[in-house]
């Protein structure tokens, strides 16, 4: 089936939403007035019909019956009804719809797949988008278009999220919000019977807005596709994925969980990185690698100056960086000399990682801007500990980070550790966005900032080296 670009357009941005049998989730649509279009219902029964009218959304009882064109129909019925929804979706014109019910190809038994077929080989008939079957579709935060009561609304990010399981792509909405990395736009496309991953990533590739993709994938339907389009997407932007099912029986899951195709793990990987883009392992360096792609100036070195720490925490610090394949180097012996001029040594060091101790702490912006001119050192980073004297005092550590790395062109990262996330959440934001918008992201433990900006560097060391050729998913076919 052609992918028609227009109507993922209008999928993604709808100005007409119909609502087919779901009433959750045209109660949450509707909710302080969530979504910023034209909204209406299609129900049957007469007690769900009261209720949504209730509510002040207009309810038909099919989908032909609506006066507007529609731009998204979002259909949650028994599977046994699924067809006959799609003819009506297809005879209306409807530009995309989202089947959020289950029990097709995922149940792994001959009718579930046999049903999926009929409805895939229906769609791509008539060239509908169907996105699913098993999937919660779209989230558009800037047009209040959400999977979940949860996620946000009312701005737009810069991320492009494609995920395959519902559950990751609400749950990447919440807790890469925390750290500044915020969706554009998402999918979760469930089984793909008719839109798969390499569609969605075509088109999240054409979006000017959206800067960087992540994607939880199980499995693909067409490895040569999905990878000419990786290869030619990860040329202008970054992309990271995740690959659900690295086991065996991760990969006996996915076939449960969405009907994926299992594919090797080394053959993936391999893949991937001839493709350009970034393997990683699990939601936290999902959102780590993206923050770091996304705000980071270029990597273009693994040597790390450490500020901030205290204590035993120095040695912790170098084994982590160096577990992660980066390098704590030495300092240059001017650095050494300027240190002298003003360091105490009692219980501090100013050896890479400098433990600033007690006596030091106040002298944060001279430390960061001597690694900030120091010639060992390719990348800084400060780790902003909770010291007792609460919230202000590391909110003022974080103003001088700023300061500093206003003038230096050096990738400049923050720990924030996990002691910290007992502040208000709205500060927590309120701090991650300052330094986000500063080009400085943030990262929730050491090894978690030290796998990203791991990764960031392998992004750019081999963004503008020959791929060679393809290795083929699927045993080389299409």
């Amino acid at each position: 089936m052609k992918v028609d670009f227009t109507k993922l357009d209008k999928a993604f941005n709808p100005q007409c939403i119909a609502v087919v049998g779901d009433k959750g989730r045209l109660q949450r649509l509707h909710a302080q007035s969530t979504f910023k279009g034209t909204l209406y219902s299609v129900q049957i029964g007469s007690q769900s019909i009261k209720a949504i009218e209730a509510l002040g959304v207009k309810n038909f009882t099919s989908l032909l019956d609506i006066p507007d064109p529609v731009d998204l129909a979002i259909v949650a019925v028994p599977r046994a009804v699924v067809p006959r929804i799609l003819e009506d979706c297809i005879h209306k014109g409807v530009a995309a719809a989202n089947f959020y019910a289950a029990g097709f190809a995922e149940t792994n038994t001959e009718e579930g797949r046999e049903l999926e077929k009929s409805l895939s080989d229906r769609a791509k008939q008539a060239n509908f988008h169907l996105i699913g079957p098993n999937g919660v579709g779209i989230f558009n935060p800037e047009l209040g278009l959400r999977q979940n009561a949860e996620q946000y609304v009312g701005m737009a990010g810069t991320v492009g999220l494609i995920a395959q399981s519902g559950t990751h792509a609400g749950r990447f909405s919440t807790e890469a919000y925390i750290q500044g990395v915020d969706i554009n736009k998402a999918v979760s496309l469930g089984n793909g019977a008719v839109l798969d991953s390499a569609d969605f990533l075509a088109y999240f590739g054409r979006q000017a807005d959206i800067k960087a993709i992540g994607m939880y994938v199980e499995g693909i339907k067409s490895g040569r596709r999905f990878l000419n389009v990786l290869k030619e997407v990860a040329a202008r932007k970054p992309v990271v994925i995740w690959k659900g099912g690295r086991s065996e029986e991760g990969r006996q899951a996915g076939v449960l969980h969405t009907g994926a195709m299992a594919i090797s793990q080394d053959i993936w990987d391999a893949a991937i990185r001839q493709c350009g883009a970034v393997n990683v392992r699990n939601m936290e360096e999902l959102i780590d690698t993206l923050g770091a792609l996304l705000y980071l100036p270029s990597v273009h070195g693994n040597r790390i100056g450490v500020a901030g720490t205290s204590g035993g925490q120095s040695v912790v610090i170098s084994d982590v960086f160096a577990e992660a394949g980066l390098s704590v180097p030495l300092l240059t012996q001017e650095s050494r000399d300027k240190f002298a001029e003003f360091f105490n040594p009692v219980g501090g060091s100013y050896r890479n990682p400098i433990d600033a101790g007690v006596f030091n702490r106040p002298h944060l912006k001279r430390i960061l801007e001597i690694l900030a001119a120091d010639a060992n050192v390719d990348n800084i980073a400060i780790v902003v500990w909770n010291t007792g004297s609460g919230i202000q005092e590391a909110l003022q550590e974080l103003s001088l980070v700023i300061e500093v790395k206003k003038r230096t062109k050096k990738p400049l990262v923050v720990i924030l550790p996990y002691a910290l996330l007992q502040w208000e959440m709205p500060q927590i934001r309120q701090a991650t966005q300052n330094l986000r918008d500063n080009d400085i992201p943030t990262f929730f433990t050491l090894e978690r900032g030290a796998r990203a900006l791991k990764n960031a560097w392998d992004y750019y060391r081999c963004r503008n080296k020959s791929k060679g050729d393809v290795v083929q998913l699927n045993g080389g076919k299409p």
